[in-house]
């Protein structure tokens, strides 16, 4: 029976990593959306072009903050849906053009400039509208060691499934 035992904590201590990237990866997309993604998207549902100034501002500040303005997402190899660098310089285009809009500029085009904003930063997935942004993003410039810590805690995950059939099977065979 002390065996069981001892397979079923060492088997739980094994997957204690696991459910630390899990809720390391669910923190960062939460941090993500609040002090950037919100701000993108409150820019793209913006009715003016002011408002929409405001929040892209405040998104372009944090991005500068912290070094969201260069790089790739992937840590293998490199594919321009993952290029931080276009996405960032993509966003700071759009800021420049909104604050380089006159301000007696008629409504229609103040409407088209808002419009163009929005395709720029919104997507188009599974009937739903989502801010357009590097996969990993969230993790963004600590890929790498977020991969590495990921594989780590799957391998781990799994030898603890290992550890508690076999924890589960010895007791079994104690009650036969």
């Amino acid at each position: 029976m002390a065996k069981g035992c001892f397979c079923l904590v060492v088997g739980l201590f094994l997957c204690l990593p696991f459910v630390g990237f899990a809720a390391g990866r669910i923190i960062n997309d939460i941090l993500f959306d609040r002090n950037l993604g919100g701000y993108l998207k409150r820019a793209a549902d913006a009715n003016s072009v002011e408002l929409a100034v405001q929040e892209l501002e405040i998104a372009v500040k944090y991005m500068e903050a912290n070094r969201i303005t260069e790089g790739y997402t992937s840590i293998i190899y490199t594919t321009p849906d993952e290029d931080v660098g276009f996405w960032y310089s993509n966003i700071k285009v759009s800021l420049d053009q909104l604050k380089a809009l006159p301000a007696k500029a008629a409504q229609g085009e103040k409407d088209m400039a808002l419009l163009k904003l929005r395709q720029t930063l919104l997507d188009h997935n599974g009937g739903k509208e989502v801010i357009t942004c590097p996969a990993g993003i969230s993790v963004f410039p600590y890929n790498t060691i977020w991969a590495i810590f990921g594989c780590l805690a799957i391998f781990l995950a799994l030898a603890s499934l290992v550890v508690l059939v076999i924890g589960l099977e010895i007791s079994i065979d104690l009650f036969i």
